[in-house]
């Protein structure tokens, strides 16, 4: 089979690989609309020109349609190989093609089909099975680039049979054998691929020709077992509901026709095979289907217990997913039923049922069903649910990456960090989440203590989510998928801490400060201490400060110490890492319009007890004045300390004689005319590493990745969004060089700024700025 797929992808030119691409969304290129799931495609030598002018995204593509050229940002575009390019190639449908990059199950098993192998057909919304008798071309000439689609040839049988267009012969060549009209040939997006164990299965049936493994037509009449007493009944609808066959029966002793009982197909028999043997194998084989059925029932529904998140399916094709909340008997009910927290507000109650309560939610989200009725969510599942548009994320419940792997910096963070689906994937609420945990792992090391330190007991497994399911993979391969981070916010849950954990909208702060105090019990990363009371202790800083009149865009340097002053702070010891709040009161409330983020955060004067430099002279620092900081007479910035002899100068003008000084302790090996001795006092700085941001309840975050001002990127775990409620969160990592630019300009230009008009994204970064993380590497050995 590979000597055939091989030479059917023979291309003109060996020497000049050919590279293709796929749009993942539609573009516009003069008159013409290229739809999301076109493909395009450029020659080796020109991509190698393309690459090595990293200034410039947008490259030329020849269109695979029509021979067009046509030029095209390259972010809108994911590669693909050459082997999935000629299978992706023969299906027409450019919706259905983008479909089936994305859910790569059924591309992968397409690419390791071989010839003998069983599958089942979809033919005019039938299913029939078939034999794979041939795989590769059977075009006479390739495509524009050289490329031959390849197509499977297939022998139908069962039911199937006479239902074909030929015998194995397509335009004048034979490429099999088979009966006349039992030969199709068919894009790989028609077929469904069996494992092996199936395989056998469909074979054995099919030769025996069991018309009962065949979905049923309406109106036949078929054989059951209901309540353990074998009946008939007919056949009133066959449907899929998932991955299975149903069929709609209505009992013939039920007598009514508004009595139908819906019966999973293995289930049926059609009443042709009813009169073989009824009394004996037949209702033994539909005996051991229905106790497969049962079992399976059983097995799916012993995998969901309280905080899974489940889907159920209402009338009309309609879904609606939320989490399981209770699991019991209501009264008066013998089947075990479960009370399901939804997601949107499409239930019935607050989870109150006939006035008791059963657990508690927000109003019209609670939903009591039958246990049976909910399946597992379908987008937490490896196989059809997250739909991943990188062959290198096929695999979504991959065990998890057990060896450890150090920050992403400089060039490698590009390499594996920009692009869509790329950084953590956001699902129901989770923004929060996955832009702290972006920020915090995936360009430093600062808080690695989390994920190495033995963990408060009984809480070990939390650490080893966090630890090996999505900070190694994101490290690693570049992608957390939405799974890892609901199995975080499911143990949160358990852990008793908050029962919206799973579902619920939260601030950063409040997972920061349950994660590295209540349950890792991480030392605190700030000692503060205000006049003379007690030392206290916290993860976050929330800047507090009453509206400065001269402050109309301040940056963090001055924020900060305009915070410390107003509440007589001063940090106890260096920090590692120093995460600030800005001032703001909640999502909407902000008292500055922009923050200029400060590169550096020098903390020198923050410091108790540390050695300090006269603001005048440079000499070691005695005495300290909080009302010199606000006079308008000295600097924005940098809070006001000064040796003897300024401090005597500077308040002898008559508008500073009432100020009231402090006086500083001095270490010994600083005295007095240090900097006469050559003894200058050392400058403690914090380096910015990232910044969370927040508009309209969602957040994201900004990243430094390198040294350079421009070495800046910008995450968003809900980037983009593919399908509607059943869909899934496109997350997408890009480079925004842009902020340079406004962090080089004067403060008066940027004041001036519109938001609207700040290029790319750099308006999210100085107008919505939440929350800023410093690091010290010195400190960091030592945390």
């Amino acid at each position: 089979m590979d000597t055939t797929v091989a030479h059917c992808s023979y291309h003109p030119s060996q020497l000049d690989k050919t590279i293709y691409y796929i749009l993942t969304e539609n573009y516009h290129y003069g008159s013409k609309l290229f739809q999301a799931g076109s493909m395009c495609y450029l020659k080796e030598h020109i991509y190698l020109q393309h690459i090595s002018r990293i200034s410039t995204r947008m490259w030329r593509f020849v269109m695979e349609e029509d021979g067009s050229v046509v030029t095209m940002d390259v972010e809108s575009l994911q590669p693909l190989n050459e082997r999935m390019a000629d299978f992706l190639l023969a299906i027409s449908d450019v919706q259905e093609r983008l479909n089936c990059f994305l859910d790569r199950q059924v591309l992968d098993a397409a690419m390791k089909a071989e010839q003998g192998q069983q599958v089942l057909v979809d033919l005019d919304d039938q299913i029939f099975p078939a034999t794979i008798c041939y795989i590769g071309k059977f075009h006479k000439s390739p495509l524009p680039s050289g490329a031959y689609p390849i197509y499977f040839g297939v022998k139908l049988q069962g039911d199937g049979e006479g239902k074909g267009h030929c015998a194995g012969t397509y335009n004048g060549t034979e490429y099999f054998k088979c009966k006349p009209r039992c030969g199709l040939f068919l894009p790989f997006n028609k077929l469904q691929f069996l494992p092996a164990s199936e395989n056998d299965k469909v074979e054995e049936k099919a030769e025996q020709k069991v018309e009962g493994i065949m979905p049923v037509k309406m109106g036949d009449t078929v054989g059951f077992y209901l309540d353990d007493t074998y009946t008939r009944g007919i056949a009133l609808e066959v449907y899929k509901k998932g991955n299975d066959w149903m069929v709609k029966v209505c009992p013939e002793e039920e007598g009514s026709t508004d009595v139908f009982r819906d019966i999973p197909l293995d289930s049926v028999v059609k009443e042709e095979l009813l009169s073989l043997d009824t009394d004996s194998g037949l209702q033994e084989y539909l005996k051991c289907k229905r106790s497969e059925s049962t079992e399976n029932l059983e097995n799916k529904t012993r995998s969901l217990d309280v905080n899974s998140v489940v889907q159920i399916n209402l009338d009309k094709g309609n879904a609606v997913t939320g989490t399981i909340r209770w699991i019991g008997c209501l009264p008066k009910t013998q089947q075990k039923m479960a009370g399901v927290e939804l997601d949107e507000e499409k239930g019935l109650s607050d989870g109150e049922w006939q006035g008791m309560r059963y657990f508690t939610c927000p109003p019209k989200r609670a939903l009591f069903v039958r246990l049976e009725s909910c399946q597992p969510d379908s987008r937490f599942q490896g196989n059809k649910g997250l739909f991943l548009e990188s062959s290198a994320f096929s695999d979504v419940n991959s065990p998890a990456v057990l060896s450890n792997s150090p920050p992403l910096r400089n060039d490698v963070a590009v390499n594996v960090l920009k692009g869509r689906m790329r950084g953590i994937q956001g699902h129901c609420n989770s923004c929060y989440m996955d832009a702290a945990l972006f920020s915090l792992f995936s360009c430093t090391s600062v808080l690695d203590s989390m994920l190495y330190k033995p963990p408060l007991p009984a809480d070990g497994h939390i650490q080893e989510i966090l630890r090996d399911k999505i900070v190694n993979p994101l490290r690693q391969k570049g992608f957390v998928a939405a799974k890892s981070v609901m199995d975080l916010r499911y143990q949160l849950t358990e852990k008793g801490q908050s029962s919206s954990f799973v579902t619920s909208e939260k601030d950063p702060e409040e997972f920061l400060n349950l994660i590295m105090h209540r349950i890792l019990g991480l030392e605190p990363l700030l000692k503060l201490q205000s006049g003379r009371l007690k030392e206290q202790e916290c993860y976050c800083y929330q800047i507090f400060m009453d509206k400065q009149e001269n402050l109309v865009v301040p940056n963090v340097q001055q924020l900060v110490e305009h915070s410390f002053l107003t509440s007589d702070l001063k940090l106890v010891e260096i920090p590692s890492c120093f995460i600030l709040q800005m001032p703001r009161f909640g999502k909407e409330y902000k008292m500055f319009s922009k923050i200029i983020p400060s590169l550096e955060l020098d903390i020198t004067d923050l410091l108790l007890d540390s050695p300090r430099e006269c603001f005048v002279c440079g000499d070691v620092a005695t005495q300290e004045c909080s009302a010199c900081f606000k006079d308008k007479m000295f600097a924005d910035t940098g809070l006001k300390q000064y040796c003897d002899s300024c401090c005597s100068q500077a308040h002898s003008h008559y508008q500073r004689k009432a100020h009231q000084t402090t006086k500083l302790r001095i270490p010994k090996e600083f005295g007095q005319g240090s900097r006469r001795d050559g003894v200058r006092v050392p400058r403690e700085k914090l380096e910015l590493f990232a910044v969370l941001c927040i508009e309209t309840s969602h957040y994201v975050s900004f990243v430094k990745y390198g040294p350079e001002k421009e070495n800046w990127m910008f995450f968003d775990s809900m980037a983009d969004r593919h399908g509607d409620e059943n869909g899934y969160n496109i997350p997408t990592v890009t480079l925004c060089p842009e902020v340079a630019k406004y962090l080089e300009m004067p403060v008066a230009s940027l004041a001036m700024e519109q938001p609207r008009d700040m290029e790319g994204v750099a308006k999210r970064l100085f107008c919505d700025a939440y929350m800023y993380m410093y690091q010290n590497k010195k400190m960091e050995l030592y945390k």
